[in-house]
């Protein structure tokens, strides 16, 4: 029996909106409304959605130089001969990259973390590849690093971590 105010559903529905809630800030009732919209109203658009994020699963992944995204073992940044390497600007993730870029006033390099430390969470300096960045900052090449965590807490105390650990191997930090 149906608990009161439970609506008759398909398990498949209830699979897609279930995925749907991985995205950030998408709570129950909006994973039900997008799930709706793309089997009511929109089903050519789920299946290209689908079809896409299939795609990007296949062959998407991590630059080997940067950490960001790529289809390539180096991205479009770090192929670029126009790119000045003396530069590295340091960002929680992809999206902060793309922030950075769209500002078009600045032409060197990058490191994304793909998070920030959080040590209630179980996030370390490994977790976030501290060990490729000062491998990478260290290598002889880079003059400068550009510290461009977000401002929360978690963030804060990862450019200080940062900037501690590159300042002690004598690197320049801003």
């Amino acid at each position: 029996m149906k608990s009161k105010g439970s609506v008759p559903t398909s398990r498949g529905l209830e699979r897609l909106v279930e995925a749907l809630r991985v995205l950030p800030g998408v709570g129950p009732r909006s994973a039900q409304r997008m799930a709706y919209q793309l089997l009511q109203h929109d089903r050519q658009g789920a299946e290209e959605l689908a079809a896409a994020l299939a795609a990007a699963l296949q062959t998407v992944r991590r630059c080997a130089r940067c950490n960001n995204f790529s289809e390539e073992e180096l991205c479009s940044l770090c192929a670029s001969p126009r790119r000045d390497a003396s530069l590295l600007c340091v960002v929680e993730t992809p999206a902060d990259l793309a922030t950075v870029e769209h500002t078009l006033s600045y032409s060197g390099m990058y490191f994304v973390l793909m998070g920030r430390l959080s040590p209630l969470d179980g996030v370390g300096p490994r977790e976030i590849g501290l060990d490729r960045l000062l491998e990478r900052a260290g290598g002889g090449e880079v003059e400068e690093v550009i510290l461009a965590t977000n401002f929360t807490n978690e963030g804060e105390a990862t450019a200080h971590y940062i900037a501690e650990m590159l300042r002690a191997r004598g690197l320049k930090v801003t």
